[in-house]
């Protein structure tokens, strides 16, 4: 149990100095993780017929308003339109699921935000690894 809190202390730790930084894709990236976590403990909890708002549903719900919010349109184009779209879906998946409508739905909502976290993760991957490389030829 002791080693349990340890490793939160530590993972939560790490989660504030990431929102400290100055990276705001590694900031982004960590949204996500959160964002996902939170969608599957809400669903978890959610039950077909049944109103339940919990932690997870108002944390899920706060973080997809920042991620809508932080979309740049003016020069994010049809990506950060398609993005907004997509955060839109997932608000209104969670809504349903809230209400004890629609639990599939917000399923498919959390794979979509898989997607999303992989291809995010992967941009910064190679972000990194073109910093690396720059770096080592100077």
């Amino acid at each position: 149990m002791a080693t349990k809190k340890m490793m939160q202390a530590y993972v939560n730790a790490n989660r504030e100095a990431v929102a400290e930084s100055e990276n705001p894709h590694a900031l982004i990236s960590v949204l996500f993780d959160e964002l996902i976590r939170s969608m599957r403990l809400h669903l978890s909890k959610a039950k077909p017929g049944e109103h339940v708002e919990n932690e997870y549903f108002g944390r899920a719900l706060t973080i997809l308003y920042g991620l809508q919010s932080s979309l740049d349109f003016e020069n994010g184009g049809e990506i950060a339109d398609n993005l907004y779209r997509l955060y839109e879906y997932a608000r209104q998946q969670l809504l349903l699921t809230s209400r004890g409508e629609d639990i599939a739905g917000l399923s498919a909502a959390i794979d979509a935000m898989e997607n999303i976290r992989e291809a995010w993760h992967n941009i910064d991957g190679g972000a990194i690894e073109e910093a690396a490389e720059k770096g080592g030829t100077s």
